[in-house]
């Protein structure tokens, strides 16, 4: 979509991904958007003014106390005049103060002021985004509306890895130009998403799992509220942050998150990406097991689980308008999807490929076939939000 007419205010804080910010800039303005900067002293130790000044083709603002942009209260112009403020990077600190309330500085006392949306790109050390303290700022945040786009996994350049990583300047791109949107297609229409593993208790310690991360239902969840959907999100056992705008009911077996998804019905959209376990205990014990003289190991007898999407899917009046399943396979992907789809009765089903080669099962990009009546669709290999974005944009299309 174009942006012009538009007006962002980009807030850049400290951290070494701050360079991605002139790459932002530049998809800023080439797809017709007002960009006005505004640089930390901590971003300036990355970026300098006179490159935000020369990309945006605007002053770039740094200092609160500034006798010439102070004139006229400039932080409170600054903070009403745009569409969308955007905080990219948003480092811990400047989460910190958003969180509390802080304005300290011109940067955080701009975003206490404004009364637009904001839109925050995290990137950190993985050890300091996965810091409760860190966790309960983006909570907080979640609740008063702040929208959030990443952070991403990989290396970083503490030559650490994990999630930290600023999300990448189309991505953030995508981002703005979903809240600034006009209509939104999915307005009015209510979507029901499940995410995650499911946790079946073998005793009080031990359970049955998968490695699911929950990455690609959240960030689908977030992409279907992101185009005006009414979404809920049904997610096991997962360390994410709730997406911005989403109500979360949090589950820990396969029978709990069939019970949550049927009580958040009736639902326009179904999109089942859970990795939900196929089988539990036949009888879990409510005391930790012992071993046995001689070491020998316990039989553990299985029972299967109740099929969630199947039911969901089933024909009736209660059924979803449009009911997608996912299909996690390690061999035979097309012919594993396409039956799946016909023993479930489900619409689409996007199928991956989870063999461990590929990464995919925990990680940040996915490589999906959407499996439908029409035939199968091969997409490219692309981060789980681009695929979570034009998996939503998909779903509303086919709603119209």
């Amino acid at each position: 979509m174009t942006l012009a007419g538009k007006r962002v205010l980009l807030i850049v804080t400290g951290g070494i991904a701050a360079f991605k910010a002139l790459e932002l800039i530049r998809l800023l303005r080439k797809s017709g958007c007002a960009v006005t900067c505004v640089l930390t002293k901590g971003g300036a130790q990355f970026v300098t003014p006179l490159s935000l000044q020369a990309l945006s083709e605007h002053h770039v603002y740094t200092d609160l106390f500034s006798l010439t942009d102070e004139s006229e209260m400039g932080h409170i112009q600054l903070s009403r005049s745009a569409d969308l403020v955007v905080v990219a990077p948003a480092s811990a600190d400047i989460l910190a103060k958003m969180a509390a309330g802080l304005a300290d500085d011109l940067a955080s006392t701009l975003l206490l002021a404004t009364d637009k949306r904001v839109l925050v790109a995290p990137a950190m050390n993985v050890r300091m985004w996965s810091h409760p303290a860190t966790t309960a700022n983006m909570a907080t945040l979640a609740a008063r509306g702040v929208a959030v786009i990443g952070p991403d996994e990989g290396a970083m350049a503490c030559n650490e890895f994990g999630a930290g990583r600023l999300s990448e300047p189309p991505a953030i791109l995508a981002a703005i130009e979903a809240l600034l949107a006009g209509p939104k297609p999915l307005a009015g229409r209510h979507a029901l998403v499940t995410s995650g593993p499911t946790h079946e208790p073998i005793d009080p310690v031990r359970y049955i799992a998968n490695r699911s991360s929950g990455k690609q239902g959240h960030a689908i969840a977030a992409a279907l509220a992101g185009l005006g959907a009414r979404v809920t999100l049904v997610s096991g056992p997962v360390a994410l942050p709730d997406p911005a705008g989403v109500t979360v009911v949090r589950i820990e077996t396969a029978a709990q998150m069939l019970a949550a998804c049927q009580a958040a019905l009736p639902a326009d959209i179904a999109v089942f990406a859970a990795a939900v376990a196929d089988w539990r205990m036949a009888h879990a014990t409510d005391r930790k097991m012992k071993k046995t003289p001689g070491g020998a190991p316990p039989a553990l007898e299985l029972t299967p689980n109740p099929d969630i999407l199947a039911t969901i899917a089933a024909p009736g009046p209660g059924r979803p308008g449009l009911v997608v399943g996912f299909a996690a396979e390690t061999h035979d992907l097309r012919h594993h999807a396409e039956d799946k789809r016909r023993r479930k009765g489900a619409d689409w089903i996007i199928a991956n490929d989870v063999n461990p080669a590929t990464g995919i099962m925990g990680g940040t990009e996915n490589q999906i076939h959407l499996v439908s009546a029409a035939g199968i669709e091969d997409w490219p290999r692309l981060a789980k939000d681009d695929v979570a974005a034009r998996l939503a944009i998909r779903i509303a299309d086919a709603l119209q």
